[in-house]
């Protein structure tokens, strides 16, 4: 499938998707959002990302477990998700709608 726009794969919405569920390690982060969005994120990706999403109290670190860090959703993070995640829905909805009207879809 090709994407339109690069927003429904940015690494930050993807990485507060996949914590919404609970905290979650660097490598249970990438399994998941494979899963969830068939979505690739290398390591220079993810770890910007948190390092990004960490600065701007989205997600916070907790203490470590062996050598395996989890990040874990704050309450600013769940509502930016949140708040994003309705955008899209609304987008997308009005989009399928349109297509509806036009014929391309039934």
């Amino acid at each position: 499938m090709r994407y339109i726009s690069e927003r429904s794969t940015d690494p930050g919405l993807l990485v507060l998707a996949s914590l919404a569920e609970g905290p979650k390690h660097g490598y249970a982060i990438t399994r998941d959002v494979k899963e969830m969005a068939d979505v690739n994120l290398g390591p220079g990706t993810l770890y910007g990302a948190l390092s990004r999403l960490e600065e701007r109290g989205l997600i916070e670190a907790l203490p470590s477990e062996d050598r395996r860090r989890p990040y874990r959703i704050t309450a600013d993070g769940a509502g930016a998700l949140a708040g994003e995640l309705a955008r899209m829905q609304r987008v997308a909805g009005e989009g399928l709608d349109r297509l509806r009207l036009a014929g391309v879809l039934r």
